[in-house]
């Protein structure tokens, strides 16, 4: 069977198990210029093997335009915008990247002495001294590798400083708007969980909040701006309330990319939250890291943080681990260092201002591109937004076409798609977050294929459900590809199977 030639202007690659030829080699090497050595002798003939198995044989030239043209493939912020919701994907300035390989800092050796260590304990401490100023708390640690690593340390904290008053107590309460992290590190930390409803606006219901809060009750997660995109207007009003309670507030800092120089979880009564420095504060975000959970707690909840600490002994920095009531290392030395070099570079360039209007500006992002396509698409709740804005599929839905549909069309535009199907609480929900790194006409072009589409739902459904259609690989089948996904190549072995 002839396969059909490609429409692209790159054919389709084939993987190099099937572009391989025997004999073919990528590289070329001078004979030996010392005696050969008996490799079974030197590694034993156990950890010695003649080849390996249907590994691929290639040329040079092969394996260079392979790998070059699998490059061309790939979506990345360089390229265009990443409207994903509730994950901080903005573009960040090559000169952090830059400022975290300065050889003194990138190749600084986590067991070298505390006296060649001072310059890398100082960006550690002034990090630490910023993070506390822009969150209005007393204390941070910066040892934690992500956000879920961040709220877990700090419902870790809760715990203890609530056994410390002689009741660890039972219970988390967890809004439906939370991410979905929050429960789960509830549950980890040896808590049960009770969900919290939002009202008709997307925030907490606080009559419903009110009957919730019992002497069982340990505190509350909330995230704020939550994961509708809408700032917790009450929030002071519920942080009295769990404290009247002898309850604590925790805070899911996730979305801090809408409230960094414009307001301070520490002065509307959080105890303590974690900060994605990954999201916020410029290390790239995504692809399993690495990242940075950064925790920032009250002055009361400070003798429980993960230890070591940084203490200053004379005009040096040193390391106290002399901590009695810490809950311990959470991780391995000091924290991903390297991202918290690339944070305290974003932060120092932009200074309190630039951090200020780089929040202001991903707000406005934001309402844009909600006043430009409400006309077209049913907003989720009429809150205003902040950083980001939640649709749903309703009126498509009408003509058979969901939020996954929109989203992979989305494709054929030449967009990453938004965040499809989240936050739960909203049906079909279109989750989109323009950050503050996007020009107006990024924007426009965006909102420009978005319209076009609802308008493909109305003339043309089977166009968006059917989609995406210019891309070498057509819609998978999703729930077969995560039922049976196929992990390893296997060559065909049979003239029908190669035909296919």
């Amino acid at each position: 069977m002839i396969k059909k030639v490609s429409s692209h202007i790159n054919q389709n690659e084939l993987l190099l198990f099937e572009a391989s030829s025997p004999g073919k080699r990528g590289y070329q090497l001078p004979d030996l210029d010392v005696p050969a050595v008996d490799p079974e002798k030197v590694l034993g003939d156990l950890n010695v093997r003649e080849e390996i198995e249907d590994f691929p044989e290639v040329s040079e030239v092969e394996a260079i335009r392979h790998f070059t043209r699998l490059s061309t493939w790939n979506y990345a912020i360089d390229l265009g915008l990443y409207p994903l919701g509730s994950c901080t994907m903005k573009y960040n300035p090559r000169v952090n990247e830059l400022v975290a390989r300065t050889e003194g800092l990138a190749w600084a050796h986590p067991y070298q002495p505390e006296s060649l260590s001072q310059g890398c304990m100082e960006v550690v401490a002034v990090l630490e001294h910023a993070l506390a100023e822009i969150t209005g708390m007393d204390s941070v640690t910066l040892q934690p590798a992500a956000g879920a690593h961040g709220e877990f340390t700090g419902i870790l904290m809760m715990r203890a400083l609530l056994e410390s008053r002689g009741n660890p107590r039972k219970k988390i309460l967890v809004p439906d708007s939370a991410h979905g992290t929050n429960p789960a590190t509830a549950m980890m930390v040896g808590y049960t969980v009770q969900n919290v409803k939002s009202n008709e606006r997307g925030m907490v219901d606080v009559e419903a909040l009110a009957g919730y809060i019992t002497e069982d009750v340990a505190g509350m997660m909330i995230t704020n701006p939550n994961t509708v995109g809408v700032f917790e207007e009450n929030i002071r009003k519920i942080c009295g309330m769990l404290h009247e309670k002898g309850a604590l507030v925790y805070m899911d800092g996730a979305n801090m990319n809408a409230l960094v120089g414009v307001t301070r979880p520490g002065d509307f009564g959080i105890d303590v939250m974690h900060l994605n420095l990954h999201k916020t504060f410029s290390t790239p975000h995504g692809g399993g890291g690495p990242g940075s959970g950064a925790v920032a707690v009250v002055k009361e909840m400070a003798p429980f943080l993960p230890g070591p600490r940084l203490k200053r002994v004379g005009d040096a920095w040193s390391w106290n681990y002399d901590l009695p009531q810490s809950i311990g290392r959470v991780r391995s030395f000091y924290g991903n260092f390297g991202v918290l070099v690339r944070a305290l570079a974003y932060i120092m360039a932009h200074g309190g201002n630039g951090l200020r209007q780089a929040t202001l500006d991903a707000l406005m992002n934001a309402n844009y591109i909600r006043a430009l396509l409400e006309p077209y698409y049913e907003i989720a709740y009429k809150a205003n937004s902040m950083h980001e804005c939640v649709f749903s599929d309703d009126r498509q839905a009408k003509k058979g076409v969901r939020t996954g549909d929109i989203a992979k069309r989305l494709i054929d535009y030449g967009f990453h798609p938004y965040t499809v199907s989240f936050p739960l609480i909203v049906r079909g929900a279109l989750m989109i977050e323009p950050t503050e790194t996007e020009s107006k006409r990024e924007l426009d072009l965006f909102v420009d294929a978005m319209i076009s589409i609802a308008h493909e739902v109305e003339e043309n459904p089977e166009l968006v459900t059917k989609a995406p259609h210019s891309t070498r690989i057509k819609r998978v089948d999703e729930t077969r590809a995560a039922r049976n996904p196929i992990l390893r190549w296997k060559p065909k072995s049979t003239a029908s199977e190669a035909a296919d």
